[in-house]
């Protein structure tokens, strides 16, 4: 039996983002979406997205608020030691890690770049626990910057679609920045993670009430509600 793949036209992804666009106010925002809403403060967008990695949405809300409500800036982050930032994380994935991360970064901040997060890919980038899919997520929640944040949803779904044909994050990335319009890079990781999170599940999406269903290729998809 030959299977045939057909691939999402590249036309197609304006309209699949319009689309989600449309949806996106239904949804429940992602965690750091939503930290971001609340005002300009790149430390908490910064420290928000280490609290996220490897932990669902819901644990990286409460942990965010119990620790921005003791410490907002690198200073107040070192008076509170590392000790004290485990706690109010916990649990949080690799919480004890990530405190020692959060003291460096502070320490970092205050000593080369006047306790302000840069707002430069590569500056970024030398700080502890920061890889590229955190740093592009700051400049474009925290800078309005230019950039495309891929983690699992957006690599999941942009493969899952169709749209592109990557094995990695960072080779969906690359792939993104070469034929995604530049208007929605710093929409994309939103949408799609809003997508993800409530609809395009890992296992099992759920495709009969995806607004995009009809764009989507479905590939590697062997079950679906």
């Amino acid at each position: 039996m030959c299977v045939i793949i057909m691939y999402m036209k590249d036309s197609d992804i304006r309209e699949v983002l319009k689309i989600l666009r449309e949806n996106y106010k239904k949804w429940k925002l992602p965690a750091v979406s939503e930290i971001s809403a609340e005002g300009s403060n790149p430390f908490k967008v910064l420290i928000a997205t280490l609290l996220s990695l490897r932990t669902k949405d819901d644990t990286t809300r409460e942990a965010a608020k119990r620790l921005f409500e003791r410490a907002s800036t690198p200073s107040e982050m070192l008076l509170l030691g590392e000790k004290e930032i485990a706690k109010l994380i916990y649990p949080v994935g690799f919480y004890r890690r990530k405190a020692r991360n959060i003291l460096e970064i502070s320490e970092i901040l205050l000593k080369r770049f006047g306790g302000n997060v840069p707002n430069d890919l590569d500056d970024l980038l030398l700080l502890p626990g920061v890889g590229r899919k955190t740093a592009n997520l700051v400049l474009t929640e925290a800078f309005n910057k230019m950039g495309i944040c891929v983690d699992t949803h957006v690599h999941r779904i942009s493969n899952r679609l169709g749209y592109v044909r990557t094995r990695t994050p960072k080779d969906t990335e690359m792939a993104l920045r070469g034929k995604l319009p530049t208007e929605y890079w710093k929409v994309y990781n939103s949408l799609l993670v809003a997508l993800g999170q409530n609809v395009c599940k890992p296992i099992s999406p759920m495709c009969s009430v995806c607004p995009v269903e009809q764009f989507c290729d479905k590939v590697g998809v062997e079950r679906r509600r």
